[in-house]
C-alpha cells in the first residue's frame, strides 16, 4: 500500500504495516555548509529577516525598567542560547569531568559539588553582541539593541578549589569548558566550548554555579551547572557545563578562534572578545508608545535613573545629556557595590519642558575607559558600547 504523507518529501519512512515510497529521485547527501551559511552584513536597505526574527523569539533581553531592581529576576535576565536548551532529567547526577594536565583527574557529580564549601557572588552579565542591531551596516545575527544584560546572585563552588583538588600541572596554560548544547555554526558541528587562560580560571570569583538568586538554575540559564566568570562577556559563561579540560596551549575551537573576535573582514584574525566595556543605561522615564517605544512625560521635575558597569574596573562617573548630546552634566552615583562585578546605580533630576528631547548617559571606569558617541564598526557586531539614546516627548496634560 502506498500512502502520501502531507509535508513529507523524499526518502522512505518505515511504519509498522505501512510502506512509504517516494517517487522523487534520490537527492545528493547534503553538507553542513548547505544548512549553515557564512557570516554576512545586511544590505543598506535590508530589514530584520525571518532568520534573525527566529533568533529574537528564542533569545530575549531584559526590559530596561527592570534595572530599578538591583538583582534581576531570572525570567527578566537576558538569555542567549546558541543551539537548543538541553533536556536534562532532574534525576540526572550530572557528572563533570576534570582532566588533562592534572595530577588527579576528577569526576564530580552535582551533589558532590553542592557538598563542597560554596560562595555567592552578585554578577552583572552582558552579551558580547549587545548593541549589534544599532551598527550600520548591521551584522546579521541575534539583533540585540541594548537590553542584553542582567544581574543575578550566583551560588556555587570556586573553580580554583576544584582545580586545586585536581592538582594542575606546571605545563598548564588554559582551561577549556564544554557545555552540553550541540549544534552547527558557520558549517562547523560542535559542542559549545570556550576557554579561559589559567590565571583567569584561578581567580577566586570564577564559579561553578548551580544556583541563581537562591534557587536552582533555570533550564535556560544552564541547569544544572554553569560557569560564571565575572567581568567577562556572556560567551565565556559556558552553560550546561559537563567537561573541564586543562591544556598546555591556546584553545583553537570555533567559538574561541573563529567567533567572538573583533575584525573588519573575514580574513582578519582580529582580537579576541574578553571583558565587558564600560556602559551606562537609562531606565526609560515616563510611559511608552506601544510600537515606537518613544517615552512620554509631563512638564516638570523628572527623576532619571539607571545602572552602569564595566568588566575591568569600578565605575567612577556617569554623565547625563538631556539636549541630544550637546552638553553633559554629572549624575549622582549610588553606593559602591560590595562586590566589584556588579552594576552601580546612578540618578539625576531633570526638569522636562514641552517638546521632543533626546536623553543619553555615559560611564567611565577607574581605568579611564569610557563610552564613544559612535561605535567603530566590526564584522561580528561585538562590544558596541556607544552611548544609549532615549527619545522623550514632553506633552501638556
Amino acid at each position: 500500500m502506498t500512502v502520501r504523507v502531507m509535508g513529507y518529501r523524499g526518502g522512505t519512512r518505515r511504519v509498522p504495516g505501512v510502506a512509504f515510497r517516494s517517487h522523487a529521485p534520490p537527492a545528493a547527501t547534503p553538507e553542513l555548509s548547505t544548512v549553515s551559511a557564512p557570516s554576512r552584513v545586511a544590505a543598506a536597505d535590508e530589514g530584520i529577516g525571518a532568520d534573525e526574527l527566529a533568533l529574537a523569539t528564542r533569545n530575549h533581553g531584559m526590559p530596561l525598567e527592570a534595572m530599578r531592581a538591583e538583582v534581576t529576576p531570572p525570567g527578566l535576565h537576558y538569555v542567549l542560547v546558541h543551539y537548543d536548551i538541553p533536556w536534562i532529567s532532574p534525576d540526572d547526577p550530572w557528572p563533570v569531568s576534570v582532566h588533562g594536565l592534572v595530577r588527579h583527574p576528577l569526576n564530580l557529580d552535582i551533589e558532590q559539588l553542592r557538598a563542597m564549601p560554596s560562595v555567592t557572588h552578585r554578577v552583572t552579565l552582558e552579551c558580547a553582541g549587545n548593541g549589534r542591531a544599532r551598527l550600520a551596516p548591521r551584522p546579521v545575527s541575534q539583533p540585540w539593541l541594548v537590553e542584553a544584560v542582567g544581574t543575578a546572585d550566583w551560588t556555587g563552588v570556586p573553580l580554583r578549589d576544584v582545580l586545586a583538588e585536581a592538582g594542575v600541572l606546571p605545563a598548564a596554560a588554559e582551561v577549556v569548558f564544554t557545555g552540553a548544547d550541540h549544534g552547527v555554526e558557520r558549517g562547523t558541528e560542535q559542542d559549545f566550548q570556550r576557554s579561559l587562560p589559567l590565571a583567569d580560571a584561578l581567580r577566586p570569583e570564577v564559579l561553578l554555579a548551580y544556583a541563581m538568586n537562591g534557587a536552582p538554575l533555570p533550564p535556560q540559564h544552564g541547569s544544572p551547572l554553569r560557569l560564571v566568570a565575572p567581568g567577562w562577556y556572556g560567551m565565556a559563561q559556558v552553560k550546561w557545563l559537563r567537561d573541564i579540560h586543562v591544556v598546555d596551549r591556546p584553545f583553537a575551537g570555533y567559538q574561541q578562534a573563529a567567533a567572538y573576535r573583533m575584525r573588519q573582514d573575514p580574513h582578519d584574525p582580529g582580537e579576541p572578545v574578553t571583558r565587558m566595556a564600560p556602559r551606562a543605561l537609562l531606565v526609560p522615564p515616563g510611559f511608552p508608545d506601544f510600537m515606537s517605544r518613544v517615552r512620554v512625560v509631563r512638564p516638570g521635575p523628572v527623576r532619571l535613573e539607571g545602572r552602569a558597569w564595566s568588566g575591568t574596573a569600578p565605575i567612577t562617573s556617569v554623565e547625563l545629556s538631556t539636549d541630544g548630546l550637546a552638553s553633559w552634566t554629572a549624575a549622582a552615583l549610588g553606593p559602591e557595590p560590595e562586590q566589584p562585578w556588579t552594576w552601580r546605580a546612578w540618578h539625576a533630576d531633570w526638569v522636562a519642558t514641552p517638546g521632543t528631547h533626546v536623553l543619553a548617559a555615559r560611564a567611565t571606569d577607574a581605568h579611564g575607559r569610557g563610552q564613544p558617541l559612535e561605535q567603530p564598526w566590526n564584522l561580528g557586531g561585538f562590544c558596541n558600547n556607544a552611548v544609549q539614546r532615549v527619545t522623550v516627548v514632553c506633552v501638556e496634560s
